[in-house]
């Protein structure tokens, strides 16, 4: 989702002269989309990462085709998006090249953007270009707890400005196992409930949610993220928020909880909820 970006273009590129000999087949358009990818265009620097043909897009791409809008076309072809591109050519396969160098250069150089799906009829071809929707594992839950505490205590290492306050460095926070449960109880919930609130649905603000695993608390702080995939997405969103920013370098804290809750299959969702607790004794 990174941060929920989700984007379509659409162009129709008509051509007039002399009728070109040969249109063009989905292995041309993969070739030359490839060769732009890594060479560049449009004043973009190439990439090296690998643009890969998608059955699933394919399939978006003849949806797309009949008169399905390509967001929705890409929904019901099963792929699960963080964003997406998608051009439309009417021509040949000389006209190919500079319609996407001049219509979808930007996606075509978006390392992120990893699949791509052609549908040909004829003259037209319709092109989609996408990056997954990814999240971490299940099974690598307690790894991802790890790498957020980790990234949290490194920047707890260093002078923090957080909106217009400056923090020293502060003591690093040590994983607790109540304040995780309390993260993971409420990443679980919006989840399900399809909200994004520090009230729960219940009603419980964070420090409640805290008290209730037993937790004997003086101070509570939360942050919130919703559709990073990676924790290092989700740190340096919370670190470029001046509030979530604060609770981070708050040095009154000592205690870390984390957790996250995604979907696993339709419309993808993912939600991450921090938790920083100082101890009542």
């Amino acid at each position: 989702m990174r941060a929920t970006v989700v984007g379509a273009l659409a162009a129709l590129c008509g051509l007039t002269g002399n009728p070109p000999a040969a249109a063009a087949a989905p292995q041309d358009a993969l070739s030359i989309m490839r060769s732009l990818r890594s060479s560049g265009c449009g004043g973009r620097s190439g990439v090296p990462a690998p643009l890969n043909a998608h059955a699933a897009l394919n399939s978006a791409a003849a949806l797309w085709s009949r008169g399905t809008p390509l967001q929705s076309a890409i929904a019901r072809s099963g792929y699960r998006e963080d964003q997406s591109a998608g051009l439309h050519v009417s021509g040949d396969i000389q006209s190919l090249r500079p319609a996407l160098s001049q219509r979808l250069c930007a996606a075509l150089t978006d390392a992120s953007m990893i699949d791509a799906g052609i549908l040909v009829r004829g003259r037209d071809i319709w092109i989609v270009v996408a990056a997954p929707f990814a999240v971490p594992a299940a099974a690598a839950a307690g790894t991802v707890e790890g790498d957020v505490l980790r990234l949290v205590n490194a920047a707890r290492a260093q002078p923090q400005r957080c909106g217009q306050r400056t923090f020293p460095p502060a003591a690093p926070l040590t994983l607790n196992e109540q304040l995780a449960r309390a993260a993971q109880g409420h990443a679980e919930d919006m989840l399900r409930y399809d909200y994004f609130e520090h009230a729960g649905r219940d009603g419980s603000a964070p420090a409640q949610r805290v008290a209730a695993t037993g937790y004997d608390y003086r101070l509570v702080g939360e942050n919130l993220a919703f559709g990073p995939e990676t924790p290092q997405e989700a740190v340096r969103g919370w670190l470029a928020s001046p509030g979530h920013c604060q609770n981070i370098m708050d040095p009154r804290f000592t205690d870390f909880g984390v957790a996250f809750a995604s979907t696993r299959s339709g419309q993808p969702r993912i939600y991450w909820v921090q938790v920083f607790a100082a101890a009542a004794h």
